[in-house]
Parts: C-alpha cells; sequence; structure tokens
C-alpha cells in the first residue's frame, strides 16, 4: 500500500506543480500569457498525470481487494515485482494517454483566436478555438478515454463491492475496523477525484458560464492533490494527536 502510496504523492505533486506555479506568477505579474510551448507542455503534463492518478486509484482498488479479500494470496498476487510492474504500467499507459491527447489536439487549426478561456491549458478551452469541423477526431478520442474511465470506475465499484461482503462478515469489531480504516482514504480519495472530475467534464451545458466552470476547474485541478497527503496521514496517530490538542 506504501509503495503505491508513494506513486500517488509524486503524481499529486506534478499535477499541482503543472497549474499552480504558473497562475500564482502571472497573478503576482498581473498578467493573464502563457507561451505557445508553455501550453503544449502545460496541457500534456496536466492530461498525463491526471490520467496517471486515475489509473494508479484503480490499480489500489485492486491492492485493497487483495489484502481483505484474499490475504493469504497477497504475496503472490501482489507481490514486490507486481507491484513495479503495475506502478510503471500506470505510469506508461497516463504518458501514452497524455501523449495521444496533446498531438492530436495541438494539430487542430485555432480558427478562434488565442485566449483560452480557463487558468491553465486543458482539452474542453482549446476545442472552442478550433474550427467546428475540426475536432471530430479529438471528440473520438475523449468518447475513447471516457470509456476507459468508465470501465476503471466499474472497476473500483466492484472490488469495493467484494471488499463490504468480505468486511461485513468479519465476526470481531475490532476487525471491522480495521478494515474500514484501511479502505476510507482511498475510499475518500477517489470520491473526491471522480465526483470533482464528472462535475467539470459532464455538467448540463445550461449550468456552464466563465465564473463557474473557472470555480469547477480549481476544484478538480487543485483541490483533491492537495488534499489526498491530508486525507492519508489522517492515519497516522501521532498526527491524530498533534490535531486533537
Amino acid at each position: 500500500m506504501y509503495f503505491f502510496l508513494l506513486n500517488l504523492s509524486f503524481l499529486d505533486l506534478g499535477a499541482i506543480s503543472t497549474t499552480v506555479p504558473k497562475s500564482m506568477d502571472n497573478s503576482l505579474r498581473d498578467t493573464r500569457d502563457i507561451s505557445y510551448a508553455g501550453c503544449i507542455l502545460q496541457f500534456f503534463f496536466f492530461t498525463f498525470l491526471i490520467t496517471a492518478e486515475y489509473f494508479l486509484l484503480t490499480t489500489m482498488s485492486y491492492d485493497r481487494y487483495v489484502a481483505i479479500c484474499r490475504p493469504l494470496h497477497y504475496e503472490t498476487l501482489l507481490g514486490s515485482r507486481v507491484s513495479v510492474h503495475l506502478a510503471a504500467a500506470v505510469w506508461a499507459c497516463g504518458f501514452l494517454y497524455g501523449l495521444l491527447h496533446t498531438a492530436n489536439t495541438f494539430s487542430l487549426p485555432l480558427c478562434q483566436g488565442n485566449a483560452v478561456d480557463q487558468f491553465f491549458c486543458e482539452i474542453p478551452p482549446i476545442l472552442k478555438l478550433s474550427c467546428s469541423t475540426s475536432y471530430v477526431r479529438e471528440l473520438w478520442l475523449l468518447m475513447v478515454g471516457v470509456c476507459l474511465y468508465f470501465v476503471c470506475f466499474m472497476f473500483m465499484v466492484v472490488s469495493y463491492v467484494q471488499i463490504f461482503r468480505a468486511v461485513l462478515r468479519i465476526p470481531s469489531q475490532q476487525g471491522r475496523h480495521k478494515a474500514f480504516a484501511t479502505c476510507l482514504p482511498h475510499l475518500a480519495v477517489v470520491s473526491l477525484f471522480v465526483t470533482t472530475g464528472f462535475f467539470a467534464y459532464l455538467k448540463p451545458s445550461s449550468m456552464s458560464s466563465p465564473s463557474l466552470d473557472l470555480v469547477v476547474s480549481v476544484v478538480y485541478s487543485v483541490v483533491p492533490p492537495a488534499v489526498n497527503p491530508l486525507i492519508y496521514s489522517l492515519r497516522n496517530q501521532a498526527l491524530k494527536a498533534a490535531l486533537s490538542k
């Protein structure tokens, strides 16, 4: 679990470092500019890191499933070598997905100016700048991504259904509490990540406005990476004692 948490911390640090420093720099210099190359890099790293984080959270749900439902087979199913391979696959899939989106999006002709209606470069505001007939292939790629995200989401749901069924069969209350305490931080992180991301990309167009889109983008791009360390740190007894004092 802590090996996957190490990877999650690197992804969180990378995701929040992709958007916040540039935004703070623009605020301090009272400007809203970003170079074309800077926009491409910001777009790529944000898409890469957020996608890899979602895949990692899916992998962590499998880790919790094996630890609780099949504890005697844990070393066989999720030994150190398997964990390294899973983490490498997560980073590689996120990198490939970010690369495909970046290459496809920035190959589109931008016919609507160069003002990105957002505080960082991401897919929806850049697609708004492209010609109306040229972004069909990017929409197809987005649909593939949505299907992939949905499969991962269903995998997490099935994993937690099995986990809760196994936990409820534990005879001792202390054992059930320990199992729930192991799962709740991950479940809280997944819920925060999924709900903010789904609302940002799947909210009705009638609810869309520049101010609301900005707030939603800040919430899903900044809040989860900032809150994740706090959620997992609440399991640390020393930190709990310090907070209670």
